[in-house]
């Protein structure tokens, strides 16, 4: 039977947050304010049947179903109503409930004020999202399971006006970059952490 690592549910996919989803999924795009599901199971390929389930069961877009070398991810969207029933019914063939996903577990969180040029130029290099320039404050945050950096960073981006930089949600351990003045960045952390602070 899948371990269920993440059952993750979005209220709102806020619009960097969704925009960032645009620059790798190759699925249905989804839209700023619908509701989103995401679901991270071990054995990765336990995904697939899972994936069946909830399509078939309510009219919902998929963006994401990937397949690592250890964990299975998908990520759902549509109305609320859509997005629950699915999720519901995903639940109901693992016999489990929302509950028995994994606990987030922070590994990292730092704020770093007014960034320098050359830091970064060198954040850019790898980044899929908005630029870090310099004098703004940095946020990084560094967690497992991978998939909660979605949440994190929906949750930072409602609670202040800050940049997303870059988030990674899949793989051993999830990364979230957000820039700013220090103030909201602050802000956008102590929101990111309350939020996985509530799963667990």
């Amino acid at each position: 039977m899948a371990e269920l690592r993440s059952f993750i549910f979005l209220d709102r996919l806020q619009p960097q947050t969704m925009c960032y989803l645009g620059t790798w999924i190759r699925g249905s795009l989804p839209r700023a304010g619908v509701a989103a599901q995401i679901i991270e199971v071990a054995p990765g390929l336990d995904i697939e049947p899972l994936t069946d389930i909830a399509l078939k069961h309510a009219e919902i877009g998929a963006g994401i179903l990937f397949v690592e070398r250890q964990f299975g991810y998908l990520e759902v969207h549509g109305p609320t109503s859509a997005v629950r029933s699915a999720a519901d019914a995903v639940l109901e063939h693992l016999g489990a409930n929302a509950g028995d996903a994994t606990a987030p577990q922070i590994l990292a969180s730092r704020v770093v004020p007014k960034i320098d040029r050359q830091h970064a130029f060198l954040i850019n290099r790898n980044k899929l999202g908005s630029m870090a320039l310099p004098g703004q404050s940095l946020f990084v945050l560094e967690m497992q399971p991978a998939s909660y950096a979605i949440l994190a960073t929906n949750e930072a981006e409602k609670a202040a006006h800050i940049n997303v930089v870059d988030y990674r949600m899949v793989g051993a351990t999830g990364r979230v970059y957000l820039t700013g003045t220090e103030s909201e960045v602050r802000a956008a952390a102590d929101a990111a952490e309350a939020a996985l602070r509530s799963v667990a």
